[in-house]
Order: C-alpha cells, then sequence, then structure tokens
C-alpha cells in the first residue's frame, strides 16, 4: 500500500503551522504586515523549503518578500527547535499570486457568460 503523503509533505504542513504562529505571535518587526502562509513546499530531500505566502494588503508585496527573506535565518532557526529536525530546510518566500489570478479568470468568464447572454437576447 502506497502512503498517500510523503515525509516532505508532512513535514511542510507542520512548517505552514509552525511558521503562521511564528509570524502571528514572536516577530516583532512593525514593518511585517499582515501574512498568511499559503502553502510550505519541501523539497524531497528537505534542504530547502519554498514558502508561499499573501497579504491582506498587498500594496508592498516585493518588500514584505524581501523582509520575509531577510527574517528566514531566524524563523529558520525557530522552526528547526520546535521541530526538532536533524536539518531544518533553507526558506525562501515568494508571494502567491494564485488567489489575484483566480479572481481575475473568474471576472473574465462572468464577462463572457453576460456576453453571451447579451447575444443570445438579440
Amino acid at each position: 500500500m502506497a502512503r498517500d503523503f510523503t515525509r516532505s509533505d508532512r513535514v511542510g504542513k507542520q512548517m505552514q503551522r509552525e511558521l503562521a504562529d511564528l509570524l502571528r505571535f514572536s516577530v516583532k518587526d512593525p514593518r511585517l504586515g499582515a501574512v498568511t502562509v499559503q502553502e510550505v513546499r519541501v523539497s524531497r530531500d528537505l534542504s530547502y523549503a519554498k514558502i508561499f505566502f499573501t497579504l491582506f494588503d498587498d500594496s508592498d508585496r516585493k518588500g514584505q518578500e524581501r523582509l520575509l527573506n531577510e527574517l528566514a535565518p531566524f524563523l529558520r532557526r525557530e522552526i528547526g527547535h520546535r521541530m526538532k529536525l536533524r536539518f531544518t530546510p533553507e526558506l525562501r518566500f515568494q508571494f502567491d499570486d494564485s488567489v489575484e489570478r483566480g479572481a481575475r479568470l473568474t471576472d473574465l468568464i462572468e464577462k463572457a457568460v453576460a456576453e453571451s447572454g447579451e447575444e443570445e437576447q438579440e
């Protein structure tokens, strides 16, 4: 019987919970906005983790991405203590624009449906 989740998937899910907690309660940097950790993808060999995040107010996403990558060594050390991993993956933060892309696609679909409905009425 094959496993549904690999070790890297399980580590990623746990890391997502720990990062959300750390960003919410442990990081005291006033420059950091309201960050939501959407997904953590850990490499198969657990050497690095790509963290996808969104912002409540995404006006300065590049600045927030830069700040999170500056905080990465601190966050990595804290995750290592909390998760008791032999080796803690290197953290790489990346803004997740999939929600934004999804909203744009939804708008385009609604517009196309509305236009086709108008054509049928004529």
